[in-house]
């Protein structure tokens, strides 16, 4: 396994072997942070012996993090693993974790709750607005939107938010 160490640079491969901790790859585009990311994991699993399943790596895209399981994969052809280790965006980590745990929060809330993406949240405040008789043009959407993501910033809930706010 360690021949591949030799296609690094010499920074690269001091991140791949030095495993002591969390690593943060911080460089610039095409500088090879996947290859170092997924040649480190790589190596913690054959050289160093850690379990799959104690291995976090989190990206943005999901196309990332495709790319890193299978470069991952690659690496380890033919090597037996019990399970793989988790190679996910920053989004469905969080998803993951809120499914696992949503009960913890003891506010009723249930692993079976739904993630509004940015179309679906415009078409539910229009829908609100047009079901509480008021007018489109008069009462934006993007205005709405934006006063609920304002308050959900200040920490505010409906009612405190409603005590502030004229009518």
């Amino acid at each position: 396994m360690l021949e591949f160490l030799e296609s690094l640079n010499p920074q690269q491969r001091e991140a791949v072997i030095e495993t002591e901790g969390p690593l943060l790859i911080l460089a610039g585009a095409g500088s090879g942070k996947t290859r170092v990311i997924t040649f480190r994991i790589a190596y913690l699993i054959a050289e160093r012996g850690v379990s799959p399943h104690n291995i976090l790596a989190v990206t943005f895209t999901n196309k990332a993090a495709q790319e890193m399981r299978n470069r991952v994969e690659q690496l380890l052809k033919g090597r037996m693993m019990g399970s793989a280790p988790l190679i996910s965006t920053f989004h469905s980590l969080c998803v993951r974790i809120l499914r696992q745990e949503i009960e913890k929060l003891q506010e009723g809330y249930t692993r079976s709750f739904t993630i509004y993406d940015q179309d679906d949240s415009v078409r539910l405040v229009k829908a609100c607005i047009k079901d509480l008789g008021y007018d489109e043009k008069q009462l934006g959407q993007r205005a709405v939107q934006g006063a609920i993501s304002s308050a959900k910033n200040r920490g505010e809930d409906a009612d405190s938010y409603a005590a502030r706010v004229e009518y």
